[in-house]
């Protein structure tokens, strides 16, 4: 089931995703370098939001201090996450400590499951904005960053680069064999309306930040920490490529 907080960024990125679409008529690729700068494997997950084709059949192995291109169609719209911990057969069935898509390497439309780090990115048309953030309304599982290459207007480098499990409260603290690998957002951990901007806090006015979301927010100024965190976590560019690097430096 998908909660509020995640249908808010999903809405969210399906109207800038529509607006694009008209934007302009010349059509254009991006590229992405989806790179592995942590000490262990990466297995990205990719989810395409706009009814379009799922890229690179929506998951792979990314071994250390390894990277691969992925060229976008005009107008894509979606997410890219990092699952960690997968053990996969022959078959591509298996499982993962973090951002699992239905225990296989291949999530073709699957989502990740929280708690996971997440890029969204929607892609305009020509040279119409790209739009991107960073977000940790699914909660944190690895650090994650976004470089832009070329482009035009605002531009920005973002992401969460600090360790958030390494100061992630206990009560949202993921564990395998004594190590946090992961870190819940408060409303995947609670369930609470106050939390997960539901009920009578569905809209901004009601649903300010909390003590875990400002937590987020502080190690991540720049990351989506809550639904209605889009003022300081939503950015623009037009005609860029980006990197998306998992463990910056």
């Amino acid at each position: 089931m998908v909660n509020s907080s995640r249908l808010h960024l999903l809405f969210f990125f399906f109207i800038i995703a529509t607006a694009c679409k008209g934007a302009a008529s010349l059509v254009s690729s991006t590229e992405f370098t989806i790179q592995n700068s942590c000490n262990f494997t990466i297995w990205p997950g990719f989810l395409t939001g706009n009814g379009g084709a799922q890229l690179k059949y929506g998951g792979f192995t990314l071994s250390r201090g390894t990277s691969v291109g992925v060229t976008l169609p005009a107008g894509w719209s979606g997410r890219i996450w990092g699952r960690t911990g997968c053990k996969f057969d022959e078959s591509g069935a298996g499982r993962c400590l973090t951002g699992g898509c239905g225990n296989k390497l291949i999530c073709a439309g699957a989502g990740g499951v929280p708690p996971v780090t997440l890029a969204e990115f929607t892609i305009g048309n020509g040279g119409a904005k790209h739009f991107y953030g960073v977000s940790l309304v699914d909660g944190y599982n690895v650090q994650m960053g976004i470089t832009t290459r070329g482009g035009s207007g605002d531009c920005q480098n973002i992401g969460c680069v600090a360790d958030l499990n390494r100061r992630c409260p206990k009560e949202l603290r993921v564990m395998d064999r004594g190590n946090v690998v992961a870190c819940k957002s408060a409303c995947e951990a609670f369930g609470k309306p106050e939390y997960c901007c539901t009920g009578a806090f569905n809209k901004p006015e009601t649903c300010p930040p909390t003590n875990y979301s400002r937590i987020f927010k502080r190690a991540c100024p720049k990351a989506y920490s809550y639904a209605y965190d889009g003022a300081s976590s939503s950015f623009t560019c037009a005609n860029a490529n980006y990197s998306i690097i998992f463990c910056p430096r």
